[in-house]
Parts: C-alpha cells; sequence; structure tokens
C-alpha cells in the first residue's frame, strides 16, 4: 500500500534567497597560444558563440503554465461605443453600462473569466515576476528642450479683398482638414467685392482650399460635428444658422427663416451631444440663446434671454460674444458677453429665469473667449480685456482665483491645451502668441512668439495640442508646432495642477470672507459714530415735530371725511 502526502506553500515562502555580492575579477586558467597548431585551422569569419553558465532545463518546478496568445484585430468605432451611444456623454455612457450589466450573457462572461483571472492571480503571488531590484538605479530623465514653436504651414484668403479669419474648427477625424470662416466685422464696411465664402483647407496641400463654403451672408463661426463629421454647422453675420454636408459639396443643406434667427451676428454656435447628433444651440450679441435641430431649421425648439435680472426682457439682455460647451457638463454652458460678465447657464432649469444660474463679473470689457478646462470642468478660462483670468464655479460671490498680468496690447482670444492641465493659449492684437504654463510660470508666459504684424483674432489647438491655428485680421492662418515640452503630460501635472486650483480657490475664498468682514466693521463703526454725533436736543425736536404732523395730518383727514 503506498501512502502519498501533498502540502502546498507559497514559493516565496521558501529556498535560500539568493545572495549576490560584487568580487573582483580572478584568473583560473591561462593557456598560451601555440603558433605550431595554426595551419590545421581555418579562419572563420565571423564567429557567432553564445555560452550558458546555468544548467539548460526543459522542464523545472518554478516554471509557469504557457498562455497561449492570439493576435485580433478590432474595428474601433468612437473608441468601440455603439453607433447610437455618445462616449462624450457620461449620462448616455452610465445608462448604457447598466444595460449591458443586466445582461445575462454578461453574467455568464464574467463568471467564465473571473475563474481564469483568479488562477493568473494566485500564479502572480506565488512568484512575483515584476519585482524590481534595482529601482534605485534608473536613469534620471534627461533635461526638456527650452518651449519653442516654428511654423509649419500658412492658409492665406484666396479673395483679393482679406477679411478677418474669425473662427477655426479642425476635422474630428486625425485633423487633416481645417475649416475657416471668414467675416469682416467692420460696421458697414463699404468695400466692393467683398466674398461670402468660407473654406475648408487641406493641409497637405495650403495653397488652394478643398471645398468653397458659399453662402449669401458672411459666415462669423464655423464648427465640425464630432458624431457626425461631414455635417458643419455656421453662424451668419445676418443672425442665420446654417449647416452643410460635406458630401454634397459647398451648397448649405438648409438655412433658418431670417424672421425667426438672430437679430446680430452669431458668434457661437455648438454642437450638443444627442442621439441623432443633430441638435445644436447658438447665440448672438442681441442676447438671445436659440437652440435647434438641423432636421427641423424652421423655428428654434427653445429659447433663452441672456437677462441677468430674471425677468426674461429682451430689451434688459446682454449681448453673447462667446460661448462654450463642455461634453462633460451636458446641461451647463458659459457665455461670455460684450458686458464683461460670464453667464454660467443651466438648460435643464424648468423656467427661463432659473437658467441664468450664476454671473460672473471680473472684466471691464467685452469677454471675447471663455472654455472649460478639459480636466476639470468646474474651472473655466475667460479672455478679456487686457488680462486672462481662471474662474471656479466653487467660488461663485468672488473674483477670479487666477489671472495674468495686464498687457499693452489687446487680448482677443483664448483656449486651453488638450493635452496639459495647467497650459493655456493667449491671442493679442499686436499679432504676439502667448503659451501660459501656470503651473511653473504666473507672472511670464512660458513662450511668446510674434506670428504676424496684424491682430491674431482666433485661436485653435489640434486634439494632440502640438499644432495650433492662428487667424488673424487680413485672413491669413498660420499653423504653429510647439516643443515637445508643452505637449506633454509630465509624470503627477494632473494632481499639482488640481492642488494648485484648490488652493488658489479656498485662497480666494478666506479673502473674500475677510472682505465682508471689513465691511461689515466698518458699516457698524460708522453707524456708531453718527450715534455720537448726534445731539438729544436736536433728536427731541425731530421727534416733536414728527408727532405734530401726523396728529395734524390725521386730524384734516378727519375733517375731509366728515364734510
Amino acid at each position: 500500500m503506498e501512502i502519498k502526502f501533498e502540502y502546498t506553500r507559497k514559493r516565496s515562502d521558501f529556498g535560500r534567497p539568493c545572495n549576490f555580492s560584487d568580487l573582483p575579477a580572478e584568473v583560473t586558467v591561462d593557456i598560451p597560444p601555440d603558433p605550431s597548431l595554426a595551419q590545421d585551422f581555418i579562419p572563420q569569419d565571423p564567429v557567432d558563440f553564445a555560452q550558458q553558465h546555468g544548467p539548460v532545463m526543459a522542464v523545472h518546478e518554478v516554471n509557469t503554465e504557457r498562455v497561449q496568445v492570439t493576435s485580433q484585430g478590432v474595428n474601433h468605432v468612437e473608441g468601440g461605443w455603439p453607433k447610437h451611444v455618445d462616449p462624450r456623454n457620461t449620462d448616455m455612457t452610465s445608462r448604457y453600462r447598466e444595460e449591458v450589466e443586466r445582461d445575462e450573457i454578461y453574467t455568464r462572461a464574467i463568471l467564465r473569466l473571473g475563474t481564469l483571472m483568479e488562477h493568473c492571480i494566485r500564479q502572480n503571488n506565488a512568484i512575483d515576476i515584476y519585482e524590481e531590484y534595482f529601482a534605485e538605479d534608473e536613469e534620471e530623465e534627461g533635461e526638456e528642450e527650452p518651449p519653442s514653436a516654428k511654423t509649419i504651414g500658412v492658409l492665406r484668403d484666396p479673395n483679393p479683398v482679406r477679411r478677418t479669419a474669425t473662427h477655426l474648427s479642425w476635422h474630428p477625424d486625425a485633423c487633416k482638414e481645417l475649416a475657416v470662416a471668414y467675416c469682416s466685422l467692420e460696421f458697414q464696411d463699404k468695400r466692393r467685392d467683398i466674398s461670402f465664402d468660407s473654406y475648408i483647407w487641406d493641409l497637405g496641400n495650403p495653397y488652394k482650399p478643398e471645398l468653397t463654403l458659399m453662402l449669401s451672408s458672411p459666415v462669423v463661426t464655423l464648427e465640425y460635428n464630432p458624431k457626425d463629421w461631414h455635417h458643419l454647422l455656421g453662424g451668419c453675420y445676418n443672425g442665420q444658422i446654417v449647416y452643410w454636408d460635406t458630401r454634397k459639396g459647398g451648397l448649405p443643406m438648409e438655412v433658418t427663416p431670417l424672421e425667426l434667427s438672430h437679430r446680430d451676428p452669431v458668434y457661437g454656435a455648438i454642437w450638443l451631444p444627442s442621439r441623432t447628433g443633430t441638435e445644436c444651440f447658438s447665440a448672438s450679441t442681441d442676447g438671445q440663446v436659440l437652440w435647434w435641430d438641423i432636421r427641423k431649421l424652421s423655428q428654434p425648439s427653445e429659447r433663452l434671454v441672456l437677462d441677468i435680472t430674471r425677468e426674461d426682457q429682451l430689451k434688459n439682455a446682454l449681448g453673447a460674444i462667446s460661448l462654450d460647451f463642455s461634453f462633460s457638463m451636458p446641461t451647463k454652458f458659459l457665455v461670455g458677453t460684450e458686458q464683461g460678465s460670464i453667464i454660467n447657464c443651466n438648460r435643464d432649469a424648468k423656467t427661463p429665469p432659473e437658467k441664468i444660474a450664476n454671473v460672473f463679473n471680473g472684466h471691464i470689457g467685452a469677454v471675447y473667449a471663455v472654455a472649460r478646462s478639459p480636466f476639470y470642468p468646474k474651472v473655466f478660462l475667460s479672455v478679456g480685456d487686457w488680462t486672462a483670468r481662471i474662474w471656479s464655479e466653487e467660488n461663485l460671490d468672488s473674483s477670479s482665483i487666477m489671472e495674468t498680468k495686464c498687457h499693452v496690447p489687446y487680448l482677443l482670444d483664448g483656449c486651453w491645451s488638450p493635452v496639459k492641465p495647467a497650459v493655456f493659449f493667449t491671442a493679442k492684437s499686436d499679432g504676439t502668441l502667448d503659451v501660459w504654463d501656470f503651473l511653473f510660470h504666473q507672472k511670464d508666459p512660458s513662450l511668446s512668439l510674434k506670428v504676424s504684424n496684424d491682430p491674431l483674432l482666433s485661436l485653435r489647438p489640434q486634439d494632440n495640442g502640438r499644432i495650433i491655428g492662428c487667424g488673424t485680421k487680413q485672413g491669413t492662418v498660420t499653423l504653429l508646432e510647439i516643443s515637445t515640452g508643452l505637449c506633454t503630460l509630465r509624470k503627477n501635472e494632473k494632481s499639482l495642477t488640481s492642488s494648485m486650483f484648490e488652493r488658489e480657490a479656498r485662497r480666494e475664498k478666506v479673502l473674500q470672507d475677510k472682505q465682508r468682514e471689513l465691511q461689515v466693521r466698518a458699516q457698524l463703526l460708522a453707524k456708531a459714530k453718527r450715534e455720537e454725533q448726534e445731539d438729544p436736543q436736536e433728536v427731541f425736536e425731530q421727534a416733536r415735530a414728527d408727532f405734530f404732523s401726523i396728529i395734524k395730518s390725521e386730524r384734516q383727514r378727519r375733517g375731509e371725511t366728515e364734510s
């Protein structure tokens, strides 16, 4: 009868550990060459010889099970999500996850894969194949190159009468095309033969537009549809909203009726996340925000008057000159006004006055640009007058948490870097592009580049943050490629930037509370001072006069009643 006993134990719990030590080299055998034997050999060149000091074993007790690996291709459509789910809309993605998790097939797959994953984890616990023995000897990162930028292309307005490049929009697919809106923003421009066309440029052919967008009124803003790349939305100088299908040429598919459109130029038109991908909204200096569906542009689906007194009166509305919407906050949007205020709106509110959630005041001129941070949705950037300011939605009654120095030239546009949380760009009226990195420099820009002698009016970086398009007043679009340090995310940069914004928000809140306390104290001191200066006799005479005047008026009223 054979008696057998098995026991298990973690491999890392037994066995003699390896002890490595440094020893000097030692010559054990020295065989001098024999020239007489060279005639019996033929030289071989090249010679490839491998020597393994350890024994070669086919099977050993420390060997883990081999994993069968297969390579398969996957066609990713919008990151692997179904076509009816917009990956940028958190509500739609969470709803789709809940539907999948309730599916029986998903539950069975998780239970089946869970056992395999548990087996692999137990193997890894037995022998830590990822243990680092020489972490302290890792080479330190090399010094980064200084901030710089170079021009890689120039797109010029092909028309003889120059117009302003008012807005830029990169194609969502690999950013190989750039849509540029051309419009003269000068009031009652009397120049003849001004073209109303805007263009789509192919970066591979910067000398001729890829497609001409034709319309009866100049286009102030253009925006690609992130869900359907062939649809292009435009806001016109006469207040109309128009959209094109680039597969069908440069003629517009549909235009809103003039009597139901905006009354002033449309400075902002943005696509909204929806199941159909056809909804959008626009803002104009006439003080209105209108919601549209390109399937039915005969009338707006919703309307909001930017009346901060919340009386819903168009005569009291503030003119919108910039508009921003972030997919991370699908119900909120920001509006920059001509009067220097920034309005934070909530579309889900029940009544129009309630849709105006908060108003931020800080600029003394028009807010030409407003943009939420792509990393921290409650932090947003505004550009106006001579400064650029960073705000936090949590500080409703205070001023901006951070701001740049006051420049001599006017600031006309600004935007965040899509890859670095503390980097943003500003365009100035002297043709200079400033690149700010608030994590390292808060008083001066990290890079200041003279792009043109004409004012820069529009900025738009690519999704990778490496190439920036800059539009000038004369219609020239300059494409700049910035250095790697300004478009590469460093280690712990997100956490450091978040800590910086939180610290500045707390500091601003403390200063605001201290200011309120000083104001209350000053009011109390002024009131006490007035009470001390009052003469008791004068107070008595005043009270006596008031008393008899009341009696006299009461007698007169009773006499009139009896008569």
